[in-house]
């Protein structure tokens, strides 16, 4: 049987190319774009905590559900590979915690639901499959819209850096709140969604590599500057650093290896000579280290030695509550903030472990898409899934589970359009 790649002409694209190359057909492929673009952060939940835009926030927490009739269009084909690890994962996070809160935190099982909210846009990897299925974009429609909005939150950061007063920039919030605008020890800081950002930084950074022309060099540059000088989290920077160090001994030769690791102890000094960076380990007040160390012996402690709290968790009470675990804890109580940590308290290590298997399925179903087509957008999502695993003890994933889920999605929608052309390809 003849391979498929000796045939270029049948394989440039992941979907069916139209009979002529008609205005009318790159019409319909730039409105599949711009569809993509308007649903994808959405679905990439880059509203989600933007309290600042009420109609978009509003928006991004009734996504999931109604977003979710797409998912009935999965019927008509094959069961997509995951479907049954995510489902099961939706289930065991939304109902095993739930009943254990009945009893840990004394609320009705339908009022503990509500506290699972933040876990619905898992089920973003059904409905983001579903559209995929319906649009048939190609790889290159997807790559563009996720290039296109990587771009757009570039301009959009630095046009409120340019425009927004001193006065917009918030130095007192209410606990549990990150407005878009802050002012703390770090400076201003513009607390701007950077998924797509980042995605678009991994994307230059792996056509560098592979190319080795300046111009995508800087192109990374410049995101990391922007993220580095405006955005200024900790983790986000640490986790881009980290990666770009893992790439570029991937793709170097043996004597360059030897370079980058000899080099290595100069970067890591001058990264950490950063004050705002090197603040990841500082036990200073205005870090609020002693509030998340607070937290972390208040939640031990609630755990006790009890084996089956470890294994499957307490649970967590519901938002509903005005006060939330505060009642109980007397003390500022946020699980995000102790992250793995919180995840062991809420699900447990059973939960823990599916959360991550997630991720990583996710970056085991990418490798194989690359396998049948390795191009840098699919490099670029695999790096984000390996990112999101790297900066998980600073960032949980079930704050943007979404995020995750769409890579996922979209690695299984690769797979199912090259086995379903390799007969076609072989004939």
């Amino acid at each position: 049987m003849t391979p498929v790649s000796t045939f270029p002409e049948q394989t440039a694209s992941l979907a069916p190319m139209p009979r002529e190359a008609t205005p009318s057909a790159m019409a319909n492929r730039w409105t599949h774009v711009a569809i993509l673009v308007l649903v994808l952060p959405l679905f990439g939940q880059s509203f989600h905590y933007v309290k600042a835009v009420p109609a978009l926030w509003a928006l991004s927490k009734l996504w999931p559900l109604a977003s979710l009739p797409l998912a009935l269009l999965l019927f008509a084909g094959p069961r997509p590979a995951g479907a049954r690890q995510v489902l099961v994962t939706f289930a065991w996070l939304l109902l095993v915690p739930t009943f254990i809160a009945t009893m840990t935190f004394q609320q009705t099982f339908f009022v503990g639901l509500t506290a699972q909210v933040k876990l619905l846009p898992i089920l973003y990897f059904f409905s983001f499959l579903g559209l995929l299925r319906w649009m048939r974009p190609t790889l290159r429609e997807l790559a563009t819209s996720f290039l296109i909005i990587a771009a757009l939150t570039f301009i959009v950061t630095l046009l409120i850096w340019r425009l927004a007063p001193q006065s917009a920039y918030s130095q007192h919030y209410v606990a549990g709140d990150s407005p878009l605008l802050g002012a703390d020890s770090r400076g201003n800081r513009i607390r701007m969604p950077m998924y797509f950002g980042l995605i678009g930084i991994f994307y230059c950074y792996r056509r560098f590599l592979t190319a080795l022309k300046p111009h995508w060099l800087l192109l990374a540059g410049i995101g990391f500057t922007i993220v580095f000088a405006l955005v200024k989290m900790r983790s986000i920077v640490l986790g881009l650093v980290l990666m770009a160090a893992i790439n570029a001994f991937v793709a170097a030769t043996p004597k360059m290896r030897i370079a980058l690791v000899a080099l290595m102890p100069f970067g890591i000094a001058a990264l950490f000579s950063v004050p705002y960076v090197a603040s990841v380990f500082s036990t200073d007040r205005s870090f609020a280290f002693d509030v998340r160390m607070t937290t972390t012996i208040k939640a031990i402690d609630f755990l006790g030695t009890n084996p089956f709290a470890w294994l499957f968790g307490v649970g967590t009470i519901s938002p509903m509550d005005p006060a939330g675990l505060m009642t109980y804890f007397n003390h500022f109580f946020f699980l995000a903030d102790i992250t793995w940590m919180g995840v062991l308290f809420e699900f447990g290590l059973v939960g823990a472990a599916l959360i991550l298997a997630i991720p990583a399925r996710g970056f085991a179903l990418v490798r194989q898409a690359r396998a049948l087509r390795d191009d840098p957008f699919l490099a670029a999502l695999q790096d984000y899934l390996l990112y999101a695993m790297l900066i998980s003890e600073m960032f949980p994933m079930t704050m943007a589970p979404g995020e995750l889920t769409i890579i996922m999605a979209i690695a299984v929608y690769v797979l199912s359009l090259d086995r379903t052309r390799t007969p076609l390809a072989t004939q």
